[in-house]
């Protein structure tokens, strides 16, 4: 069983903000290549999440309300929960795909994914094509 998973994005859904609503991460994230690897694996039909500085792994049935977390500010117990909610969450997947940019990569995910129990199931991909 695959997954595909990309990390979040600064640019929201601003008419959320202080909203209370709580959505799921295809109506929260804007960004362009955010919104293109949620409609790609929709159109595919595949397993697919979104990796949250706050949240961890967002699955998109799963509604939480906007949010504002840079991952600069992730402190180490932070992100020692994030890890974890990372192993737990996707410890039934034989592959993790982790789509990304290698231009906006940030040093947390790339820490995130050689910290992760689950290191050896995970496969980097840059190209949307991927996702089959």
């Amino acid at each position: 069983m695959r997954i595909y998973i990309t990390h979040c994005s600064a640019k929201k859904d601003n008419l959320l903000k202080n909203s209370g609503y709580k959505v799921t991460p295809d109506k929260l994230y804007t960004a362009t290549p955010t919104q293109r690897f949620m409609s790609k694996c929709k159109e595919k039909k595949v397993n697919w999440a979104i990796f949250s500085d706050l949240y961890g792994v967002w699955l998109p049935n799963i509604k939480y309300e906007w949010y504002e977390k840079d991952p600069d500010t992730v402190t180490e117990q932070e992100f020692r929960n994030l890890v974890n909610d990372f192993d737990q969450k996707l410890k039934d997947y034989d592959e993790i795909w982790f789509y990304y940019n290698p231009g906006r990569f940030h040093p947390l995910y790339k820490r995130l994914l050689q910290e992760t129990r689950l290191k050896g199931k995970v496969k980097l991909c840059t190209h949307i094509r991927a996702i089959v």
